[in-house]
């Protein structure tokens, strides 16, 4: 049988090219072969690093007498979730509306036309807790489909129907300062006071909830607010769910104390949490979010960085099929490194106990207080990681996804600027050159590339607000003109491509010249990232800022109606609106801005750059150049013959100030 998925650019796709199962990628062909055939499709949804998709793999598509089953009953399609969101979207609604559940690998059975009338998750090769085995179910349903087959398809249609009847935008509400006060109170109920974090097992990092909540501490000194960000970020990073060896962050814990992850790295992940410990080390000072945004970034460039430039999607749960190998350890395996002393000191300074604190006798690690001997540590530390590179390495997933990128890029920028790390910024120029000259074709982006061969998924919303967000970013960090002009032309296409025509302030997820789905998506809830419409609102608001009246405007108007469509949701469920409420902070505070003009080389100049630097807060704007050098610099000039600063909150600018005293005062 011809293998269809050879040529794609998603490794998960290249994973399945090699099953028995009679695979199809998702298009028109595929659905055409079904009505020819009069079968469903069944549509198989995971992404690379994913640990289950890969058990059901192993288990199920691996197996000839499974795949007769599949290659004999429907036309089987495999998606990749991570280069069509759209598509994952639609159908995980589905499931989680039939199942009360979602999560990946995920399994839909669908008409010929798309409807889906029958979804689940994972299923087992054998009966297992109440489920039925793959094989069983695959029978059921094909059954099914030729003994009732106008039944399915009628029940199907009513799904359809009755997703899209829910599928109604968010009523308008206004997000004020009693709103994100509220949120904060709401937040405060849910917070594990114990561990950091919210809520119970499993755990996945909070991002931008905590990003909202540091921007609400430095608007309002909420001692409460400051209190959970510091609780948390210093639990993740002290924990197992943190590498303690090579720095960056696993996908979520298991447990409630960060103590197990499920080991996948992300990239986007780790982009907004590099963002968000640069941002607390700049508020705070503290030196163990500065290790860590450092540690976190060095990751980036040192293990996600792409021969083209550009930053990986992802590092995979498993190696070799186990989870956890490369990355746990004995206190033996420590000593056969380290020799006795130093083995037993990095035994009892990393947590790793006899019994294990992970599975088989192994144990992550953790660092759960400084070391007394910093020395000692770093030297240990190379020692252990030089003997991990020695063991089998997670694969890479190293497609590189826009939006993900977009995040990296604006984290890189943002961080580089703020502790002083020029290479990350050229790191992050370098990923955007790659980004518009490969994940965009005619204006257009591209959803991600792989080897530098783009991809042939149209970008989705968040793919257009988070790149704007990084060339924003970019552009704060270099003054190059280039990227204010591309994230301008981003954030126009968004707003011609993505808006609903008959509701201001709401935004689809994909273009109104997109490949049409049983049902346009829309989701406006935050969650392993910021959904397309805040990250678009935040981009919008950004740029508000830093672009002619004209255009300044337009956008500051739109990111306005947007943030009104999730007001209910920020009220109701802040940890489903994290980059919403954030958004909204720094609309509140204006947004501020800071234009430093003097000439080029002024150490003056410097001087004040770097105070506003130290005390910028979060969704602040900081520009430094020349006056006149672009619209925020326009029409401030030198204040006797020197350098200044000018501070504004929204439509409200301070009289210029000319030391570092009294930028820092009105930063303060």
């Amino acid at each position: 049988m011809p293998n269809r998925l050879a040529e794609s650019t998603s490794p998960y796709l290249l994973q399945h090219a090699d099953n028995p199962v009679d695979w199809w990628p998702w298009g028109e062909e595929a659905f055409a072969e079904a009505r020819r055939r009069d079968v469903p499709v069944l549509l198989s949804v995971g992404y690379a690093a994913c640990h289950w998709c890969h058990v059901m793999a192993h288990e199920s598509f691996e197996d000839e007498a499974t795949a007769e089953l599949m290659n004999a009953n429907f036309v089987n399609v495999k998606v990749d979730r991570e280069e069509r969101p759209d598509v994952d979207a639609v159908y995980m609604e589905a499931t989680q509306a039939m199942t009360g559940h979602g999560g990946w690998p995920m399994t839909c059975f669908l008409t010929p036309e798309g409807e889906p009338f029958h979804c689940g998750t994972y299923y087992p090769p054998a009966p297992r807790q109440g489920m039925p085995s793959f094989a069983q179910l695959l029978q059921a349903v094909g059954e099914a489909w030729r003994e009732r087959g106008d039944e399915v398809r009628e029940a199907a249609a009513r799904i359809v129907a009755q997703l899209t009847e829910q599928a109604s935008p968010l009523p308008v509400s206004t997000v004020d300062d009693s709103v994100l006060a509220g949120a904060v109170s709401r937040l405060m109920t849910d917070f594990d006071a114990n561990n950091g974090g919210f809520g119970g097992a499993p755990k996945f990092p909070p991002s931008m909830v905590l990003e909202f909540l540091l921007r609400h501490h430095e608007r309002t000194g909420s001692v409460e607010a400051l209190t959970m960000v510091e609780d948390t970020y210093e639990a993740m990073a002290r924990g197992g769910m943190y590498d303690q060896l090579a720095g960056g962050f696993a996908r979520y814990s298991v447990d409630a104390s960060w103590v197990v992850p499920h080991f996948e790295k992300m990239l986007y992940d780790n982009a907004l949490l590099l963002r968000g410990y640069a941002h607390l080390a700049r508020r705070t000072g503290s030196a163990l979010a500065r290790r860590v945004a450092t540690e976190t970034a060095e990751f980036l460039i040192g293990e996600m960085l792409t021969d083209e430039g550009a930053f990986a999607a992802s590092l995979d749960a498993d190696t070799e099929g186990v989870e956890g190998l490369t990355y746990a350890w004995t206190p033996a395996q420590l000593t056969d490194v380290l020799g006795e002393e130093d083995g037993a000191w990095a035994a009892h300074l990393l947590e790793v106990t006899e019994g294990g604190t992970f599975e088989h006798g192994m144990s992550t690690l953790q660092l759960c207080s400084d070391p007394d001997d910093a020395e000692r540590w770093e030297r240990v530390r190379a020692q252990l990681l030089g003997a991990r590179k020695g063991r089998p390495q997670p694969a890479r997933d190293d497609k590189v996804v826009t939006a993900w990128n977009g995040m990296a890029i604006a984290a890189l920028a943002d961080a580089g600027a703020a502790l002083d790390r020029p290479q990350w910024i050229e790191a992050a120029t370098s990923a955007a050159d790659f980004l518009l000259s490969t994940n965009r074709l005619s204006g257009r982006l591209l959803r991600s590339s792989r080897g530098g061969v783009a991809g042939t998924a149209a970008g989705v919303l968040e793919d257009y607000g988070c790149l704007a967000e990084g060339l924003l970013a970019l552009y704060q960090a270099t003054t190059e003109p280039k990227w204010i002009d591309l994230a301008q032309q981003l954030l126009d296409t968004a707003l011609d491509r993505f808006g609903d025509p008959n509701a201001v302030g709401v935004f689809y997820d994909t273009a109104d010249d997109a490949e049409k789905l049983v049902r346009r998506p829309s989701d406006v809830s935050d969650n392993a990232s910021p959904c397309g419409s805040s990250s678009l609102a935040g981009a919008l608001l950004t740029a508000s800022a830093l672009v002619g009246a004209e255009r300044a405007a337009r956008y500051r108007d739109a990111a306005e109606h947007a943030i009104s469509r999730a007001g209910l949701l920020a009220a109701r469920a802040p940890r489903f609106a994290g980059w919403w409420l954030a958004v909204a902070e720094a609309r509140e505070r204006g947004p501020i801005q800071v234009a430093i003009v003097g000439a080029a080389g002024d150490e003056r100049r410097q001087e004040l750059a770097r105070a506003a630097l130290s005390a910028l807060p979060g969704g602040a704007l900081l520009l430094v150049g020349e006056p006149d050098e672009g619209p925020l610099l326009a029409n401030r000039p030198l204040v006797d013959g020197g350098p200044a600063a000018y501070v504004c909150r929204g439509y409200v600018c301070d009289r210029p100030v000319t030391s570092v005293d009294e930028v820092l005062s009105a930063l303060s």
